[in-house]
Protein backbone atom coordinates (compact mmCIF):
# COMPACT_ATOMS: atom_id res chain seq x y z
CA UNK A 1 0.00 0.00 0.00
CA UNK A 2 1.21 3.14 -0.98
CA UNK A 3 1.75 6.33 1.50
CA UNK A 4 -1.03 7.86 -0.50
CA UNK A 5 -3.20 4.71 -0.79
CA UNK A 6 -2.48 4.59 3.35
CA UNK A 7 -3.36 8.20 4.24
CA UNK A 8 -6.94 7.98 2.63
CA UNK A 9 -7.83 4.67 3.92
CA UNK A 10 -7.30 6.57 7.60
CA UNK A 11 -8.68 9.44 6.56
CA UNK A 12 -12.26 7.13 5.49
CA UNK A 13 -11.72 5.39 8.81
CA UNK A 14 -11.60 8.35 10.62
CA UNK A 15 -14.57 9.57 8.95
CA UNK A 16 -12.87 12.75 7.40
CA UNK A 17 -12.17 14.57 4.12
CA UNK A 18 -8.52 14.94 2.85
CA UNK A 19 -7.08 18.41 2.53
CA UNK A 20 -4.52 18.60 -0.46
CA UNK A 21 -2.39 21.58 -0.47
CA UNK A 22 -0.41 23.11 -3.52
CA UNK A 23 2.96 25.04 -3.45
CA UNK A 24 5.24 25.99 -6.27
CA UNK A 25 8.89 24.63 -5.62
CA UNK A 26 11.51 27.90 -5.15
CA UNK A 27 8.57 29.88 -4.31
CA UNK A 28 9.06 32.51 -3.42
CA UNK A 29 12.29 31.57 -2.74
CA UNK A 30 14.84 28.34 -2.64
CA UNK A 31 14.91 28.41 0.95
CA UNK A 32 11.38 28.65 1.76
CA UNK A 33 10.19 25.27 0.51
CA UNK A 34 10.37 22.49 2.75
CA UNK A 35 9.93 25.04 5.67
CA UNK A 36 6.64 25.61 3.67
CA UNK A 37 6.05 22.14 3.43
CA UNK A 38 6.50 21.49 6.88
CA UNK A 39 4.16 24.17 7.65
CA UNK A 40 1.36 22.68 5.53
CA UNK A 41 1.26 19.73 7.51
CA UNK A 42 1.81 21.30 10.67
CA UNK A 43 -1.59 23.40 9.55
CA UNK A 44 -3.24 19.97 8.94
CA UNK A 45 -2.33 18.90 4.89
CA UNK A 46 -2.94 15.22 4.46
CA UNK A 47 -1.38 15.17 0.91
CA UNK A 48 1.40 17.74 -0.28
CA UNK A 49 1.37 18.64 -4.01
CA UNK A 50 5.02 20.05 -5.26
CA UNK A 51 4.59 22.01 -8.04
CA UNK A 52 7.26 21.58 -10.67
CA UNK A 53 8.25 25.04 -12.55
CA UNK A 54 7.77 25.06 -15.97
CA UNK A 55 7.53 28.08 -18.59
CA UNK A 56 4.41 27.32 -19.92
CA UNK A 57 2.53 25.90 -17.52
CA UNK A 58 -1.20 25.85 -19.49
CA UNK A 59 -3.42 24.66 -17.15
CA UNK A 60 -1.95 27.24 -14.31
CA UNK A 61 -4.08 30.55 -13.89
CA UNK A 62 -2.21 33.93 -13.13
CA UNK A 63 -1.55 33.12 -9.84
CA UNK A 64 0.69 30.00 -9.88
CA UNK A 65 1.83 31.38 -13.63
CA UNK A 66 3.52 34.00 -11.13
CA UNK A 67 4.87 31.61 -8.70
CA UNK A 68 6.50 29.54 -11.68
CA UNK A 69 7.90 32.48 -13.02
CA UNK A 70 9.80 33.73 -9.92
CA UNK A 71 11.12 30.16 -9.25
CA UNK A 72 12.45 29.81 -12.83
CA UNK A 73 14.43 33.04 -11.98
CA UNK A 74 15.79 31.64 -9.22
CA UNK A 75 16.78 28.50 -11.50
CA UNK A 76 14.78 25.67 -9.87
CA UNK A 77 14.47 22.60 -12.13
CA UNK A 78 13.54 19.16 -11.06
CA UNK A 79 16.70 18.05 -9.95
CA UNK A 80 15.58 20.82 -7.13
CA UNK A 81 12.38 19.39 -6.79
CA UNK A 82 13.83 16.27 -5.92
CA UNK A 83 16.50 17.54 -3.69
CA UNK A 84 13.33 19.69 -1.92
CA UNK A 85 11.69 15.64 -1.24
CA UNK A 86 14.79 14.46 -0.29
CA UNK A 87 15.23 17.11 2.21
CA UNK A 88 11.92 16.91 3.80
CA UNK A 89 11.87 13.47 4.55
CA UNK A 90 14.95 13.79 6.83
CA UNK A 91 12.12 15.31 8.84
CA UNK A 92 8.31 13.72 7.78
CA UNK A 93 8.50 10.27 6.75
CA UNK A 94 4.32 10.09 6.08
CA UNK A 95 3.01 12.87 4.80
CA UNK A 96 2.39 12.17 0.87
CA UNK A 97 4.37 13.91 -1.53
CA UNK A 98 3.08 14.17 -5.04
CA UNK A 99 5.18 15.79 -7.42
CA UNK A 100 2.51 17.89 -10.07
CA UNK A 101 3.95 19.03 -13.50
CA UNK A 102 4.30 18.78 -17.18
CA UNK A 103 5.74 16.20 -19.67
CA UNK A 104 8.51 18.42 -21.28
CA UNK A 105 10.96 18.17 -17.64
CA UNK A 106 10.21 14.48 -17.29
CA UNK A 107 11.04 14.04 -21.13
CA UNK A 108 14.05 15.18 -20.96
CA UNK A 109 15.49 13.01 -18.18
CA UNK A 110 13.95 10.02 -19.71
CA UNK A 111 10.37 8.75 -17.64
CA UNK A 112 12.79 5.86 -16.26
CA UNK A 113 15.13 8.39 -14.76
CA UNK A 114 12.18 10.30 -13.05
CA UNK A 115 10.61 7.46 -11.43
CA UNK A 116 13.71 6.20 -10.07
CA UNK A 117 14.56 9.51 -9.10
CA UNK A 118 11.73 10.61 -7.50
CA UNK A 119 11.65 7.02 -5.12
CA UNK A 120 14.98 7.65 -4.53
CA UNK A 121 13.85 11.65 -3.31
CA UNK A 122 11.07 10.22 -1.04
CA UNK A 123 8.24 11.09 -3.60
CA UNK A 124 4.84 9.06 -3.78
CA UNK A 125 3.47 10.18 -6.67
CA UNK A 126 2.73 12.37 -9.55
CA UNK A 127 0.27 14.36 -11.75
CA UNK A 128 0.95 15.33 -15.39
CA UNK A 129 -0.81 17.92 -16.82
CA UNK A 130 -0.59 16.61 -20.59
CA UNK A 131 -0.08 13.00 -20.02
CA UNK A 132 -3.27 11.52 -21.45
CA UNK A 133 -4.32 8.52 -19.40
CA UNK A 134 -4.27 6.66 -23.06
CA UNK A 135 -0.88 7.23 -23.84
CA UNK A 136 0.07 6.34 -20.40
CA UNK A 137 -0.09 2.29 -19.59
CA UNK A 138 3.73 1.86 -19.64
CA UNK A 139 4.45 4.84 -17.91
CA UNK A 140 1.56 4.19 -15.36
CA UNK A 141 2.67 0.77 -14.81
CA UNK A 142 6.27 1.43 -14.37
CA UNK A 143 5.16 3.91 -11.76
CA UNK A 144 3.04 1.13 -9.82
CA UNK A 145 5.92 -1.12 -10.36
CA UNK A 146 8.02 1.59 -8.05
CA UNK A 147 5.57 2.12 -5.47
CA UNK A 148 4.42 5.54 -7.10
CA UNK A 149 0.73 6.64 -7.97
CA UNK A 150 -0.01 8.40 -11.06
CA UNK A 151 -2.97 10.46 -10.69
CA UNK A 152 -4.91 11.56 -13.53
CA UNK A 153 -6.91 14.87 -14.11
CA UNK A 154 -10.73 14.78 -14.87
CA UNK A 155 -12.58 17.73 -15.38
CA UNK A 156 -16.25 19.01 -16.12
CA UNK A 157 -16.03 17.73 -20.08
CA UNK A 158 -14.61 14.40 -19.21
CA UNK A 159 -15.97 11.68 -21.31
CA UNK A 160 -17.10 8.36 -19.85
CA UNK A 161 -14.73 6.76 -22.40
CA UNK A 162 -11.63 9.23 -20.29
CA UNK A 163 -12.90 8.57 -17.17
CA UNK A 164 -12.91 4.72 -17.66
CA UNK A 165 -9.45 5.35 -18.66
CA UNK A 166 -8.58 7.41 -15.41
CA UNK A 167 -9.92 4.62 -13.48
CA UNK A 168 -7.64 2.07 -15.73
CA UNK A 169 -4.56 3.65 -15.29
CA UNK A 170 -4.66 5.79 -12.35
CA UNK A 171 -3.41 4.68 -8.96
CA UNK A 172 -3.55 6.81 -5.48
CA UNK A 173 -6.70 9.36 -5.99
CA UNK A 174 -8.30 11.29 -8.86
CA UNK A 175 -8.55 14.44 -9.13
CA UNK A 176 -11.60 16.64 -10.07
CA UNK A 177 -10.88 19.43 -11.57
CA UNK A 178 -14.34 21.61 -11.02
CA UNK A 179 -14.16 24.42 -13.20
CA UNK A 180 -14.30 24.68 -17.11
CA UNK A 181 -10.58 27.01 -17.02
CA UNK A 182 -7.79 27.03 -15.35
CA UNK A 183 -6.35 27.20 -11.64
CA UNK A 184 -7.66 29.57 -9.50
CA UNK A 185 -10.81 30.75 -11.95
CA UNK A 186 -14.35 31.22 -11.06
CA UNK A 187 -16.81 29.98 -8.53
CA UNK A 188 -17.42 26.58 -8.11
CA UNK A 189 -20.86 25.40 -8.26
CA UNK A 190 -21.38 22.69 -5.73
CA UNK A 191 -24.60 20.94 -6.57
CA UNK A 192 -23.12 20.80 -10.46
CA UNK A 193 -19.77 19.25 -8.62
CA UNK A 194 -22.09 16.55 -6.39
CA UNK A 195 -23.41 15.23 -9.91
CA UNK A 196 -20.44 15.12 -11.79
CA UNK A 197 -18.48 13.51 -8.85
CA UNK A 198 -21.53 10.81 -8.94
CA UNK A 199 -21.20 10.35 -12.46
CA UNK A 200 -17.25 9.50 -12.09
CA UNK A 201 -17.91 7.52 -8.92
CA UNK A 202 -20.15 5.24 -11.40
CA UNK A 203 -16.60 4.26 -13.07
CA UNK A 204 -13.27 5.16 -10.92
CA UNK A 205 -13.10 3.66 -7.00
CA UNK A 206 -10.21 5.57 -6.15
CA UNK A 207 -10.58 8.71 -3.90
CA UNK A 208 -11.65 11.48 -5.39
CA UNK A 209 -9.93 15.06 -4.62
CA UNK A 210 -11.72 18.21 -6.43
CA UNK A 211 -9.65 21.20 -6.75
CA UNK A 212 -9.47 24.30 -9.07
CA UNK A 213 -11.42 27.03 -7.21
CA UNK A 214 -11.61 26.06 -3.66
CA UNK A 215 -10.49 29.46 -1.52
CA UNK A 216 -11.89 29.34 1.81
CA UNK A 217 -13.31 27.38 4.82
CA UNK A 218 -17.15 27.61 3.26
CA UNK A 219 -16.35 26.44 -0.06
CA UNK A 220 -14.11 23.53 1.03
CA UNK A 221 -17.26 22.40 3.58
CA UNK A 222 -19.22 22.08 1.01
CA UNK A 223 -17.41 20.47 -1.58
CA UNK A 224 -15.92 17.98 1.39
CA UNK A 225 -19.71 16.69 1.42
CA UNK A 226 -19.17 15.26 -1.93
CA UNK A 227 -15.21 14.77 -1.97
CA UNK A 228 -13.17 12.59 -0.36
CA UNK A 229 -9.89 15.69 -0.45
CA UNK A 230 -10.63 19.43 -1.40
CA UNK A 231 -7.10 20.52 -2.63
CA UNK A 232 -5.95 24.25 -2.39
CA UNK A 233 -3.45 25.93 -4.69
CA UNK A 234 -3.52 28.99 -5.83
CA UNK A 235 -5.62 30.71 -2.65
CA UNK A 236 -1.97 29.61 -0.63
CA UNK A 237 0.09 31.22 -2.84
CA UNK A 238 -1.56 34.17 -2.60
CA UNK A 239 -0.74 33.85 0.78
CA UNK A 240 2.49 33.92 0.38
CA UNK A 241 2.59 36.93 -2.27
CA UNK A 242 0.59 38.80 0.21
CA UNK A 243 3.15 37.58 3.16
CA UNK A 244 6.92 38.98 3.86
CA UNK A 245 8.57 36.21 2.74
CA UNK A 246 9.87 35.48 6.99
CA UNK A 247 6.46 35.38 7.37
CA UNK A 248 5.30 32.60 4.79
CA UNK A 249 5.43 29.51 6.70
CA UNK A 250 2.82 30.88 9.66
CA UNK A 251 0.44 32.35 7.03
CA UNK A 252 -0.15 28.62 5.19
CA UNK A 253 -0.22 27.18 8.32
CA UNK A 254 -2.81 29.54 9.49
CA UNK A 255 -4.92 29.48 6.27
CA UNK A 256 -4.92 25.70 6.54
CA UNK A 257 -5.77 25.21 9.62
CA UNK A 258 -8.99 27.40 9.08
CA UNK A 259 -9.94 24.92 6.32
CA UNK A 260 -9.08 21.85 8.27
CA UNK A 261 -10.94 23.40 11.25
CA UNK A 262 -14.07 23.99 8.83
CA UNK A 263 -14.02 20.05 7.23
CA UNK A 264 -13.20 18.25 10.67
CA UNK A 265 -16.82 20.66 12.11
CA UNK A 266 -18.32 18.85 8.73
Amino acid sequence: MSRIEHTFATLREQNKTGLVTFITAGDPGPEMTVPLMHALVAGGADVLELGVPFSDPMAEGPVIQRACERALKFGIGLSDVFDYVREFRKADGATPVVLMGYANPIERIGPDNFIRLAKEAGADGAIVVDYPPEECEAFADAMRANGLDLIFLLAPTSTQERIRQVARYGSGFSYYVSLKGVTGAGTIDTEDVARRVAAIREHVSLPIGVGFGIRDAATAKAVASVADAVVIGSRIIQELENTPREGGPEAVRAFCANIRAALDAR
